[in-house]
C-alpha cells in the first residue's frame, strides 16, 4: 500500500503548486488528437490545453527539481521518506474502506499503521509489508465508485493532472484525511507536502520510458485502466477464454489452417 511522497512561505506554495502538476499529469506534452474520439473522455480539446499546461511547470520547473533530488538522496533515504508518506496514508485507507463495508482492509490498514508507525519508526521502515500484512489502498473517489459511480468522465486537473469527476469530487475528503493537513505551522506543514510530491515525481522518472507514440491519450487511458482496476478491487469482467460457455467450432479454424 503505497501513496503517493521548502523554503519562504511563497517558495513552498510554488513548488507544491509546480510539483503537483507532474504528480499524475505524465511527463510529456500532448501530440495529436485521437482520430477516434474516446467515449470516456468527451473533453479532450480542454484536457490537452490543460495537460499541455501542466507539462511545461513539469519540464521546467519539477522535473529538474526531481532529478536534483534523486541525485543527492541515497536510495535507503529516498525509500524511507517514500514509507513515512506512504504510512500517513493509512488512516485514509482505514476510512475509506470502513465506508465501503470492507472491514478486513480497515483492520490490515490499522495494523499497518500502528506497526510501522511504532516498530517502523514513523513509518520510514515498512515493517508491516515484511510481516507480510499487505492491503489495498482505498481513497474518496474508490469510495464513490463502490457506492454506484463506477464510471465517469476523464478529467485533466490544472496542477493536479488526470482524474474524473467522480474522483474529483473525492479530492476534498481526501485531503482532509491525509494527517498533514492538521499540521497548524504553514511552513511545516507545505515543506512536507512539498517533500511528498517532489518525492512521487521522481519515482515516475523511470516510468517516462514507457510513454509510446501520443503522450497524452497514452497516459489518458493506461491512468483510466488502472484507474477502473482499482475502483473495481481488480475485477475487470469476465475473460470469455476462461468461461466454458465460449465454444469453438471446427469450422472456425478451417481458413486459419488452409494452405
Amino acid at each position: 500500500m503505497s501513496d503517493g511522497k521548502a523554503q519562504g512561505k511563497r517558495l513552498l506554495g510554488g513548488v507544491v503548486v509546480l510539483a503537483a502538476a507532474a504528480m499524475l499529469a505524465g511527463c510529456a506534452s500532448g501530440g495529436g488528437v485521437d482520430r477516434e474520439p474516446n467515449p470516456a473522455d468527451p473533453w479532450e480539446g480542454f484536457n490537452r490545453k490543460v495537460f499541455a499546461f501542466n507539462d511545461v511547470l513539469d519540464r521546467y520547473a519539477l522535473k529538474p527539481v526531481a532529478r536534483g533530488y534523486r541525485f543527492i538522496t541515497p536510495d535507503p533515504v529516498e525509500t524511507g521518506v517514500g514509507n513515512f508518506f506512504s504510512n500517513l496514508g493509512e488512516p485514509r485507507t482505514v476510512l475509506n474502506s470502513l465506508l465501503q463495508g470492507k472491514v478486513r482492509n480497515a483492520s490490515i490498514a490499522t495494523s499497518r499503521f500502528i506497526i510501522n508507525t511504532t516498530v517502523g519508526v514513523a513509518g520510514l521502515w515498512d515493517v508491516a509489508s515484511r510481516m507480510e500484512i499487505t492491503g489495498q489502498e482505498e481513497d474518496f473517489g474508490q469510495t464513490l465508485g463502490a457506492w454506484g459511480w463506477e464510471e465517469s468522465r476523464y478529467l485533466v486537473l490544472p496542477l493536479l493532472g488526470p482524474s474524473t469527476l467522480r474522483d474529483t469530487g473525492g479530492l476534498p475528503a481526501d485531503m482532509y484525511s491525509y494527517p498533514t493537513t492538521y499540521i497548524d505551522d504553514d511552513e511545516t506543514r507545505l515543506g512536507l507536502t512539498a517533500l511528498r510530491v517532489i518525492d512521487t515525481r521522481a519515482g515516475l522518472l523511470d516510468q517516462e520510458a514507457l510513454i509510446q507514440g501520443d503522450r497524452y491519450s497514452f497516459i489518458r487511458d493506461a491512468w483510466l485502466q488502472q484507474r477502473r482496476f482499482e475502483v473495481s478491487d481488480g475485477e475487470l469482467g469476465d475473460d470469455p477464454f476462461a468461461s466454458d460457455e465460449f465454444d469453438f467450432d471446427d469450422a472456425d479454424f478451417d481458413d486459419a489452417f488452409a494452405d
